[in-house]
């Protein structure tokens, strides 16, 4: 299968004190078509800025210090800002973490997905607002017809979030971005979007960047995991990888903080100490000050690839020793 998106040693960074502090720090990621990777890990370990490296909209004064985007081989840092409007949102969309704050208040959400259309085919009003009307069937908004001339405050956070869906897939990208999709929606929301998300997937043979911390999410959508953490990643593999033969200490205690293998009456066990900030960020290995398994060197040496298994990659000097013993 050849590659949709291959990215290679990324680095987004921000000015600091004279020079530049790296947020992303050195991140390759592979996707094909209609496979979903989740990017894992939780919050400050740089993985929505990740994403928004790859869309080309990291806030300004941040920029991509290094490294290559390339998009079925075309390399997206090389283009110029109108090249790159015509990409995004035309075959790379986003949903972002929250939609209320993504939709304008002020337009109607069926004219905002009009819009999307608006920008990137040459068709009349009329028809967008037709092609408006076909997606939010698509998306399983009720009342379809009523809520194109809704406002965004009028609407549930899971319509709200049908929505963004519906402006995302208006021009069937190649590739989707969803940070956070169910992100405060409660459970039941959660498993339609999930599962709107997945038909959408298999009737559009479109590959999804699924950004998130819920593992349980991971368990239901995703082909892949990277596990990220203080802007590197620690561990990558398939789904059942990382589930099932987890290597690296951090990527096993994210597994055993779930709730759902909680024992009854037992606390939830947690990872002791919080995501260093970039700042604080040192050359060794970023989790060493939380790390069960440390050894001397981990605080310096820049954690070494360990192979786990095939495609099964793991960083980490603990797991390295244990191979060579």
């Amino acid at each position: 299968m050849s590659g949709l998106l291959r990215v290679r040693d990324l680095r987004t960074s921000f000015p600091m004190d004279g020079g530049r502090l790296p947020v992303v720090d050195g991140v390759s990621l592979d996707l094909d078509p209609g496979e979903t990777l989740a990017l894992v890990g939780e919050s400050g370990c740089g993985k929505s800025m990740t994403a928004l490296s790859i869309m080309r909209l990291v806030p300004k004064p941040g920029r991509i210090s290094e490294g290559e985007i390339r998009l079925e081989g075309r390399e997206l840092r090389g283009l110029g800002v109108p090249e790159m409007r015509g990409v995004r949102g035309h075959e790379i969309a986003m949903i972002f973490q929250e939609p209320m704050t993504s939709l304008n208040p002020v337009v109607s959400v069926g004219k905002q997905v009009a819009e999307a259309i608006l920008l990137h085919e040459r068709v009349s009003g009329a028809e967008a607002r037709r092609r408006t009307l076909a997606l939010f069937e698509r998306v399983g908004i009720p009342d379809p017809e009523e809520r194109l001339d809704a406002y965004p405050h009028q609407l549930s956070g899971g319509l709200k979030q049908r929505v963004m869906i519906a402006m995302a897939l208006s021009t069937r990208p190649k590739l989707l971005i969803a940070d956070e999709p169910t992100t405060a929606l409660d459970v039941t929301i959660q498993a339609q979007i999930l599962e709107l998300l997945r038909e959408l997937q298999r009737d559009l043979d479109m590959a999804i960047l699924l950004i998130t911390h819920d593992l349980g999410i991971v368990n239901e959508l995703a082909d892949r995991v990277a596990v990220m953490y203080a802007g590197r990643l620690v561990e990558s593999g398939s789904r059942m990888d990382i589930l099932r033969d987890a290597a690296h200490p951090y990527t096993r205690g994210l597994l055993r903080s779930m709730p759902a293998l909680a024992r009854p009456g037992e606390p939830l066990p947690e990872i002791a100490g919080v995501v260093p900030s970039p700042e604080a960020w040192t050359e060794g290995c970023r989790f060493s000050n939380r790390c069960e398994r440390v050894l001397e060197r981990c605080p310096d040496a820049l954690p070494p690839l360990a192979q786990v298994s095939h495609e099964h990659d793991c960083w980490c000097h603990a797991v390295e020793e244990e191979q060579r013993a």
